[in-house]
């Protein structure tokens, strides 16, 4: 390294904090763990511990995409269960009268 240089700054990462907190409305259970990781990415850059930061973003990135995949199974089969039911309801009321 030449004096009078700054050292070489490592390129920017992406916490996941915007997916992390997307992810609490979906399914906060897994949520937690991604938001917590989500911010010791930033603290951990600078502190130059890249590795560090970018094990925790990676950690952020896959609970938040657990969370968002529970999530949105989780309430399409909440949606197909309460239509299916409406839809069983509908036909098994008798419309005759006696």
């Amino acid at each position: 390294m030449q004096p009078g240089y700054p050292a070489p700054q490592p390129p920017p990462i992406n916490n996941n904090m915007t997916m992390s907190i997307v992810a609490i409305f979906l399914f906060w259970p897994l949520a937690i763990p991604a938001i917590i990781n989500a911010s010791k990415v930033n603290p951990l850059l600078q502190q130059g511990d890249y590795a560090g930061a970018q094990a925790a973003a990676t950690e952020s990135r896959k609970w938040s995409k657990w969370a968002l995949i529970v999530g949105i199974a989780w309430y399409v089969i909440a949606i197909l269960c309460c239509a299916l039911g409406g839809i069983g309801a509908i036909i098994s009321s008798d419309t005759s009268t006696y």
